[in-house]
């Protein structure tokens, strides 16, 4: 049986992995804050005691699955490796999610990591086409300096941080992976989506009005979207919300 091309055993496969990687950014999110090495024999210790997080797992499982689903397999090798970077961005992604929604912060580990891989990604861009690794370093700049001025003017306005160096790293190490369109965009969502949910979370109660909202979520909320939704189509409903339906696809 297949699915868009690809047969039903390997989403099959994508899944298990998808749990195993889930587990895996449990693993990480307990080591990075108190750093300590990832890939360390303390995993394999029967004394370190390690519960399932069956909620990562799900999640990692999902989003590997759908992954599979909108962006398929190549026959060349250079056409997978948009597919190969989301694939380890994600675990990635969900690390700073829970870790920053937890205590505020985004370890230098982890968008070093991301910087890392998209330098890579964007070198093997280059050897087919120059101009996508230009625009994924224009996208790194892009997405520095974007969140670089947001914080800069919003501590001079507001007296205090308005937006922590963890995000602004973030966005860096994420303009390289998307490049200089998608970070755009990727700033638009995270700034709609964080409006949306933090109205949600002080109605509710979740946050207090005089409680910090750490962004970094909202900007992975944002990068997931952007990695499966074709750009075209964000850019249409982004600009029909923009412009309260006066613009129309």
């Amino acid at each position: 049986m297949y699915f868009n091309d690809i047969h039903i055993l390997v989403y099959v496969l994508f899944g298990v992995l998808g749990l195993a990687i889930g587990q895996f950014v449990d693993w990480m999110n307990k080591r990075l804050p108190e750093h300590e090495s990832i890939f360390s024999k303390d995993i394999f210790d029967r004394k370190v005691k390690i519960k399932p997080n069956y909620i990562l797992m799900v999640i990692t499982a999902i989003i590997y699955i759908v992954l599979l689903y909108f962006i398929g397999i190549q026959n060349e090798v250079i056409g997978n490796v948009k597919l190969i970077l989301y694939l380890v961005l994600t675990p990635m992604l969900l690390s700073a999610f829970v870790i920053d929604y937890k205590m505020q912060i985004i370890p230098n580990r982890l968008n070093l990591a991301m910087f890392e891989i998209g330098l890579i990604a964007a070198f093997i861009y280059g050897l087919d086409n120059i101009n996508i690794t230009i625009d994924r370093f224009l996208g790194m700049f892009a997405g520095a300096a974007i969140f670089g001025l947001i914080t800069v003017i919003g501590g001079f306005i507001a007296g205090k941080e308005a937006m922590g160096l963890g995000d602004v790293k973030l966005m860096g190490a994420l303009g390289i992976c998307f490049g200089l369109y998608n970070i755009v965009i990727i700033s638009v969502i995270a700034f709609l989506v964080g409006a949306i949910l933090s109205i949600i979370l002080l109605v509710t109660k979740i946050k207090k009005t005089d409680e910090y909202i750490p962004f970094g979520p909202f900007i992975v909320i944002a990068t997931f979207i952007t990695m499966l939704i074709p750009f075209n189509t964000l850019l249409g409903i982004l600009l029909t919300v923009l412009t309260l339906g006066f613009y129309k696809m």
